[in-house]
Protein backbone atom coordinates (compact mmCIF):
# COMPACT_ATOMS: atom_id res chain seq x y z
CA UNK A 1 0.00 0.00 0.00
CA UNK A 2 1.34 3.39 -0.88
CA UNK A 3 2.09 5.77 1.96
CA UNK A 4 -0.32 8.50 0.84
CA UNK A 5 -3.17 6.01 0.51
CA UNK A 6 -2.33 4.60 3.95
CA UNK A 7 -2.46 8.11 5.45
CA UNK A 8 -5.85 8.80 3.85
CA UNK A 9 -7.26 5.56 5.24
CA UNK A 10 -5.84 6.23 8.72
CA UNK A 11 -7.33 9.75 8.73
CA UNK A 12 -10.71 8.38 7.69
CA UNK A 13 -10.64 5.79 10.47
CA UNK A 14 -9.64 8.46 12.97
CA UNK A 15 -12.56 10.68 11.89
CA UNK A 16 -15.01 7.82 12.25
CA UNK A 17 -13.84 6.97 15.76
CA UNK A 18 -14.07 10.62 16.81
CA UNK A 19 -17.59 10.83 15.37
CA UNK A 20 -18.61 7.61 17.14
CA UNK A 21 -17.21 8.90 20.43
CA UNK A 22 -19.24 12.08 20.06
CA UNK A 23 -22.38 10.09 19.35
CA UNK A 24 -21.86 7.86 22.40
CA UNK A 25 -21.23 10.78 24.73
CA UNK A 26 -24.29 11.97 26.65
CA UNK A 27 -24.80 15.51 25.41
CA UNK A 28 -27.20 17.80 27.25
CA UNK A 29 -30.56 18.53 25.66
CA UNK A 30 -32.85 21.53 26.03
CA UNK A 31 -35.86 20.96 28.28
CA UNK A 32 -38.44 21.80 25.61
CA UNK A 33 -36.85 19.37 23.17
CA UNK A 34 -36.65 16.61 25.81
CA UNK A 35 -40.35 17.03 26.61
CA UNK A 36 -41.14 16.63 22.91
CA UNK A 37 -38.75 13.72 22.22
CA UNK A 38 -39.99 11.83 25.29
CA UNK A 39 -43.55 12.60 24.18
CA UNK A 40 -44.54 14.05 27.54
CA UNK A 41 -45.77 17.08 25.57
CA UNK A 42 -46.84 16.66 21.96
CA UNK A 43 -45.24 19.75 20.37
CA UNK A 44 -42.06 21.63 21.13
CA UNK A 45 -43.78 25.01 20.89
CA UNK A 46 -46.33 23.89 23.49
CA UNK A 47 -43.47 22.67 25.70
CA UNK A 48 -41.75 26.04 25.27
CA UNK A 49 -44.94 27.90 26.28
CA UNK A 50 -45.42 25.61 29.30
CA UNK A 51 -41.90 26.44 30.47
CA UNK A 52 -42.45 30.17 29.91
CA UNK A 53 -45.68 30.05 31.97
CA UNK A 54 -43.95 28.23 34.89
CA UNK A 55 -45.92 25.00 34.41
CA UNK A 56 -42.67 23.00 34.36
CA UNK A 57 -40.22 22.63 37.24
CA UNK A 58 -36.94 20.74 37.34
CA UNK A 59 -35.65 19.55 40.73
CA UNK A 60 -38.24 21.76 42.45
CA UNK A 61 -37.30 25.00 40.66
CA UNK A 62 -39.15 26.68 37.77
CA UNK A 63 -37.18 25.97 34.61
CA UNK A 64 -36.78 27.80 31.34
CA UNK A 65 -37.05 25.99 28.01
CA UNK A 66 -33.29 26.37 27.55
CA UNK A 67 -32.45 24.35 30.71
CA UNK A 68 -30.08 21.45 29.90
CA UNK A 69 -31.72 18.19 30.99
CA UNK A 70 -29.44 15.57 32.56
CA UNK A 71 -29.98 12.02 33.73
CA UNK A 72 -31.41 11.95 37.24
CA UNK A 73 -33.33 15.23 36.98
CA UNK A 74 -36.88 15.27 38.37
CA UNK A 75 -39.30 17.07 36.04
CA UNK A 76 -42.75 18.12 37.24
CA UNK A 77 -45.37 19.27 34.75
CA UNK A 78 -48.73 20.75 35.78
CA UNK A 79 -51.64 20.19 33.41
CA UNK A 80 -54.36 22.27 35.11
CA UNK A 81 -55.27 20.32 38.27
CA UNK A 82 -53.12 17.30 37.35
CA UNK A 83 -49.40 17.09 38.12
CA UNK A 84 -46.99 14.67 36.47
CA UNK A 85 -43.59 13.94 38.05
CA UNK A 86 -40.98 12.00 36.11
CA UNK A 87 -37.35 11.08 36.65
CA UNK A 88 -35.08 11.38 33.61
CA UNK A 89 -33.46 7.99 32.90
CA UNK A 90 -31.88 8.72 29.52
CA UNK A 91 -31.35 11.63 27.12
CA UNK A 92 -31.49 10.77 23.40
CA UNK A 93 -31.73 12.98 20.34
CA UNK A 94 -34.24 10.73 18.59
CA UNK A 95 -36.40 7.85 19.71
CA UNK A 96 -39.23 5.76 18.34
CA UNK A 97 -42.73 6.27 19.69
CA UNK A 98 -42.69 2.81 21.27
CA UNK A 99 -39.38 3.53 23.07
CA UNK A 100 -40.23 7.05 24.26
CA UNK A 101 -41.40 5.91 27.69
CA UNK A 102 -38.00 4.32 28.35
CA UNK A 103 -36.50 7.83 28.62
CA UNK A 104 -38.26 8.55 31.92
CA UNK A 105 -39.84 6.91 34.97
CA UNK A 106 -43.13 8.20 36.37
CA UNK A 107 -42.94 9.08 40.06
CA UNK A 108 -46.07 9.11 42.22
Amino acid sequence: MRLDKYLKVSRLIKRRTVANDLLRRKLPMRLDKYLKVSRLIKRRTVANEACDNSHVTVNGKPAKASYDVKEGDIIEISFGERRLRVKVLDVKEHTLKADASSLYEVIA
